[in-house]
């Protein structure tokens, strides 16, 4: 019995990690996002680019594009994780 709530114990512990990684690399991506977004000349797009509308605007492109960039970041480590598996 010991064994087995070990293994339930050590994958409880991967999953937690894991998903705790996977928390940070979003978070991480859309402030990079944030600041890249920064860089736009926002008064071709709005008559006001510090109005409201323009910075909600703003924060909703580095929400997606962030979670676009995390996205493509987990998914490539997760090949990677694969790929370890393969190689053994």
């Amino acid at each position: 019995m010991s064994v087995n709530n070990e293994l339930y114990e050590n994958v409880q512990t991967y999953n937690g990690m894991t998903g705790l990684f996977s928390i940070i690399i979003v978070i991480l991506s859309i402030i990079l996002v944030w600041f890249v977004v920064q860089e736009i000349k926002w008064e071709t797009f709005f008559k006001f680019p510090r109005s409201p509308k323009a910075r909600m605007f703003q924060v909703f492109v580095a929400i997606i594009m962030g979670h676009l960039l995390a996205k493509f970041i987990l998914e490539y480590w997760g090949y990677t994780v694969l790929l370890k598996s393969f190689v053994e």
